[in-house]
């Protein structure tokens, strides 16, 4: 098992039940509300770690009590957090989140203390990140620190990979270094103005892509190759009440799976066993699930 390294956001989420997500200017009555661990960075290195993978996180959080709590969740989860800053000016990154009735759900997300994570912070970690077999970031901290962090990582020979969430333009000298690019179907049309996730797959090939995993919700993944035609994979069909951390379980999975040296197939679709059981359960954190527990469930759906 190598290493994985985690470089990205941490948030406390504030969760909102509704019956309907509301409309613009509308107001909706809620039911259930939770506080919960969450921020993509954060979740991902959670989901790594409770499916076997030896974590590191570096990440930037306020001096207050969200960032506290955070801070001993990430221990408690055996999280190396030797390389997790605290920023004495900004307050710890919160999301405001609703959920729908069918597990839909809109997010809005105040950074804070996740924009003052600096390339000197990098610098910092740097032993942490070379010696690491995979480096995986988010796009909820600063794009030039995740630049950096790739470059860095690309001098070790880590394998690379990039959630493009939240999705916003990206260099195409930087697409060129990342080893796996793993946007949503949302997402990929985003960063590439394609009207399909198929078109905007092959799009982020051509521009330097080596290997991109569009994720469909339920309906699976896409999966693209240097040179090669896009392949299906179908997803496994559960019953959703949030979709919340989907996104994260799958990246921490397949981190986790690559750095146990499993092929990118088995990789994917152990991640996405992951994702499927994250979605049966509300919460970003509270949903991932553990290693015993995506074993089962792969044991009961592939035959």
């Amino acid at each position: 098992m190598r290493r994985i390294v985690v470089v990205g956001s941490s948030n406390t989420d504030m969760v909102v039940t509704t019956p309907r997500l509301p409309l613009p200017g509308e107001t909706v009555m809620g039911s259930d509300f939770v506080m919960a661990a969450g921020g993509k960075g954060a979740n991902q290195a959670v989901a790594a770690a409770r499916l076997g993978g030896e974590v590191a996180f570096v990440a930037c959080l306020g001096r207050d009590l969200f960032g506290d709590e955070a801070l001993g969740r990430f221990r408690e989860e055996g999280i190396d957090t030797r390389c997790v800053v605290r920023d004495p000016q900004a307050p710890s990154g919160a999301a405001l989140i609703m959920v729908g009735s069918e597990g839909q759900n809109i997010i809005a997300v105040a950074p804070g203390a996740n924009s003052r994570l600096t390339s000197d912070d990098i610098k910092k970690a740097r032993d942490l990140i070379t010696d690491a077999g995979v480096v995986l970031l988010q796009l909820e901290i600063p794009l030039a620190v995740v630049a950096e962090t790739i470059q860095l990582a690309r001098t070790a020979s880590c394998i690379v990979i990039l959630n493009p969430a939240p999705a916003m333009p990206l260099p195409q000298a930087l697409l060129q270094q990342v080893d796996i690019l793993t946007p949503n179907e949302i997402e990929a049309m985003l960063l590439t103005g394609c009207p399909t996730p198929e078109t905007a797959a092959q799009e982020l090939l051509n521009q330097g892509v080596k290997t991109i995993i569009v994720t469909l919700g339920a309906a699976g993944v896409l999966l693209g190759k240097t040179g090669l035609p896009l392949q299906h994979i179908p997803g496994f069909q559960v019953i959703a009440v949030d979709t919340t951390a989907a996104g994260d379980a799958f990246n921490g999975g397949l981190a986790a799976a690559l750095a146990r040296g499993e092929s990118l197939e088995t990789a994917i679709r152990y991640a996405q066993a992951a994702a499927a059981l994250s979605v049966t359960k509300r919460g970003a954190q509270p949903s991932l699930q553990n290693s015993d527990e995506v074993q089962q469930f792969l044991k009961q759906h592939v035959k």
